[in-house]
């Protein structure tokens, strides 16, 4: 049985497990543009309270491997709260969070390195302070900010692999399902690897170029 057979042959588990993954995915990407970007920003402005505060999460985090938080969410503190929680939720707010901090200190750097003296120009050229952060600081920041932005989503894309491991149905554990079936494994994960090299590959070729065209130090005179 070739890949285009058992594609063909389980499309419908392989499209529902897709779209668990895209929703999953989409969940977290969004959680982490738009709390990320605001939490970043809160703890550029408050260095002493939330700027420390999310420096200490970011450690937390980065020293927790995201399975054992998986698990810890899923089963430890569900059972001590007296609660059951669906899986795909669980793994939601597990990723998203990783996905909020990690956006967040992105933000917070570079914002911290953003130099005063962009603004300070602005001023002396006559430009409303909106317009100075619409003109100057904006365009600058976001150019900064978007290779590491993408790089992190590709990372998380992949991070969901490790839901399979709490039960929640996306591709990759409709992947292990059908291969205890037919057990064609160099068939059905080069498949899912098509799939993840598909969308991965244009995100980290699209960071890459942002990362060669427009990054450069901006504390540079």
């Amino acid at each position: 049985m070739s890949v285009w057979n058992i594609i063909y042959t389980y499309k419908e588990g392989l499209f529902s497990g897709l779209l668990v993954t895209l929703g999953l995915v989409l969940i977290v990407w969004l959680s982490g543009l738009v709390f990320g970007v605001l939490f970043g920003t809160f703890a550029h402005r408050q260095k002493e309270s939330v700027g420390w505060f999310l420096k200490i999460i970011s450690f937390l985090l980065a020293s927790t491997p995201i399975l054992v938080i998986l698990f810890w969410l899923h089963y430890p503190l569900q059972a001590m709260l007296g609660i059951v929680v669906v899986p795909f939720i669980t793994a939601a707010c597990a990723l998203s969070v990783v996905n909020i901090v990690g956006v967040a200190q992105i933000v917070r750097d570079t914002l911290g390195d953003f130099p005063e003296q962009y603004t300070v120009a602005g001023r002396v050229c006559g430009l409303t302070e909106r317009e100075i952060f619409l003109k100057i600081e904006l365009p600058i920041i976001f150019r900064q900010t978007i290779p590491q932005f993408l790089t992190l989503q590709v990372s998380m894309l992949q991070m969901t692999l490790f839901a399979s491991l709490i039960s929640v149905q996306e591709v990759f554990r409709v992947a292990q399902q059908i291969n205890s079936i037919v057990y064609k494994p160099i068939e059905i994960y080069t498949a899912l690897a098509v799939f993840f090299i598909a969308i991965c590959l244009p995100l980290n070729l699209l960071a890459y170029w942002f990362k060669n065209k427009y990054t450069r130090n901006v504390s540079e005179k």
